[in-house]
């Protein structure tokens, strides 16, 4: 029980014994830190709902909480604003109570399920690029928030590796190699287990075969009859294909890799596309399927809606595939091979339509109740100018771009900080990889996913401010202060006795963060644990400027303070973590 949720608790049986209902006492932290530091507001709904006065309510139930010992002052408000402020006794026990465990107070879930959540989507033979960034980075800390609560969590990459574009690759190497094995359609020996490109082959060659099939119908045709027989099993295509996969999925695991992002799962298209035929003839045979000028669809509007939802495409009027035939069988797949309570993807906003239709077309064929498909959809990243992020040539920056940039600009900032001085080349790299990609992640993150933002390196890398190199130089500072403590044989931790203004304020902080993790978790937002971060951090640099720690005086105040310490360190670790940070050991 968070302690929100504690004292919801115990001011909502304060109304419920003046026969109320119970949640009218729902408390939060205060609006006004300086007059209290938590606020129950129910008292004017409550008295709305039985026609008295507000504020002779909230004086009743308030004569009612002054019984219960952990409050040090309550006062009345207003119209009938009930304020709360705890004692620091009871600050201490509560910090007590989560100083031993590894969770450091964090909320866990009283019905924990099985998840598969999709976050990735790159495709093969393309660079991950700038729009591959947000899925994979808000993805991999909500996977991280999940398990932390106690969901069990399975990621899938999901590739694009079925369709055209595998077409067009396959045809446009035919032009440039016609003699290799896999083009033989009388072949039978085996082939080749070394591929006979490289993966500059596949990034120069697929945008290459894009614009030839686009300016010539005859090019076209090509890689569409290619498309259906790599589909239909030919030996050398599937082959070739395979080498394609592999070389593109190499190069996408180290560059997701060195972001901190991963992948249970490296499933992709070509998985289900041995479902698709039997799944199609069992949707016939439910009466779900109908022609529509030759395509095949299935129809997903309700009487309710408000604005039109077209069909799902099941087949082209050429009988070919749709995403949207893949995504459906993808569905099936999952309940087939993990058996999940639900299922999240965290894709881009453009989205939202499609799996609108996919989610209603699974729930009518049977497969999952469209309530436990989650779409989380994202805002983007757009440039100083507010459209999405390009390159001055007007292109798709590449992520191995970004990443090096971000890498390099941080060696910069870390050299005009001071930090990291007389460390040898490799230390230095590594930290500079670390405050990079945390600034470049926490500027995501720290923003409400729905919400787009704009990229500005400069802000993103100070070490000032609401940044990820910030929150890694708050974490290495507080690391700092334990290991010189130790140096110093200032004694262990002990109970905290909570005297000076700034141990209470951060003591607060400390007691939110199970509020933090539960908010995070239900409402999909990353950007709430950024907030948590950032007063955690801001809590401890006041306390370490108002309060001697190592060597302080009185033994029992040290001990106490070191606790405070420990709990920040532990704490922010783990928050670090859940937003799916490396933290360096020293800057």
């Amino acid at each position: 029980m968070t302690l929100s949720e504690e004292l919801s608790k115990i001011v909502g049986d304060a109304f419920a014994d003046e026969g109320l209902d119970f949640a009218f006492g729902a408390v939060k932290p205060a609006d006004r830190p300086d007059l209290a530091q938590f606020q129950c507001n129910g008292a004017l709904a409550a008295a709305k709902s039985v026609k008295q006065n507000p504020r002779a309510l909230a004086e009743t139930i308030a004569g009612r909480l002054r019984d219960q010992t952990l409050f040090q002052e309550i006062t009345v408000a207003g119209p009938g604003f009930i304020n709360l402020t705890l004692t620091d006794n009871s600050l201490s026990a509560r910090l007590g109570d989560i100083a031993d465990g590894d969770s450091f107070g964090g909320w866990r879930k009283p019905a924990p399920e099985k998840i598969v959540m999709d976050y990735g989507g790159p495709n093969v033979a393309k660079p991950l690029h700038v729009g591959h960034l947000r899925a994979a980075i808000i993805g991999e800390s909500l996977k991280r928030i999940f398990r932390f609560v106690g969901d069990q969590v399975v990621g899938d990459v999901h590739l694009g590796d079925w369709g055209l574009p595998m077409g067009q690759l396959i045809t446009e190497l035919r032009r440039e190699q016609p003699d290799l094995p896999y083009f033989d359609a009388d072949f039978s020996g085996s082939y080749p287990s070394e591929p006979p490109v490289v993966l500059a082959d596949l990034e120069r060659l697929y945008p290459q075969a894009s614009a030839a099939c686009k300016a010539d119908a005859v090019r076209a045709d090509e890689a569409r009859e290619a498309t259906s027989e790599l589909q239909k099993g030919r030996t050398g295509y599937r082959a070739l294909w395979r080498h394609f996969v592999a070389l593109s999925r190499a190069s996408i695991e180290r560059e997701y890799a060195d972001l901190g992002v991963t992948f249970d799962l490296w499933k992709g298209e070509a998985d289900v596309d041995p479902l698709i035929e039997d799944m199609a003839a069992a949707l016939r045979s439910k009466g779900l399927v109908e022609n529509s000028d030759g395509a095949q669809i299935i129809r997903v509007a309700r009487d309710d809606d408000r604005k039109e939802v077209p069909p799902l495409m099941l087949f082209k009027s050429d009988g070919a595939v749709t995403y949207g035939t893949t995504d459906l069988a993808t569905i099936l797949d999952r309940v087939q091979s993990e058996s999940p309570d639900r299922i999240i993807y965290v894709v881009d906003q453009r989205q939202r339509l499609h799996f609108e239709q996919v989610f209603r077309a699974a729930e009518r064929a049977g497969y999952f109740d469209a309530e436990k498909l989650e779409h989380l959809w994202f805002g983007t990243m757009n440039g100083k100018d507010g459209k999405p992020f390009k390159t001055r040539e007007g292109g798709a920056l590449r992520l191995r771009d970004l990443i090096d940039t971000v890498t390099e600009r941080a060696k910069l900032r870390i050299a005009e900080s001071g930090l990291a001085e007389g460390y040898g080349e490799e230390e230095t790299h590594d930290v500079a990889r670390k405050v990079g990609v945390a600034a470049l992640k926490f500027a995501d993150l720290s923003n409400p996913r729905v919400s787009d933002y704009i990229f500005d390196l400069d802000r993103f890398m100070a070490f000032e401010g609401k940044t990820g190199p910030y929150l890694l130089y708050a974490s290495v500072r507080v690391k700092s202060v334990l290991a010189k403590a130790k140096e110093k044989n200032a004694g262990a931790p002990g109970a905290v006795v909570i005297e000076a203004p700034e141990e209470r304020a951060l003591a607060l902080v400390l007691l939110a963060f199970g509020e933090a993790v539960r908010e995070a978790h239900q409402k999909r937002a990353p950007h709430v644990l950024c907030d948590h971060a950032f007063q955690l951090a801001q809590g401890f640099s006041k306390f370490y400027a108002a309060c001697r720690i190592a060597d302080e005086q009185d033994a029992e105040i040290r001990a106490s303070r070191l606790t405070l310490a420990s709990m920040v360190g532990g704490q922010l670790g783990l928050v670090l973590n859940l937003l799916g940070f490396d933290a360096p050991t020293r800057m």
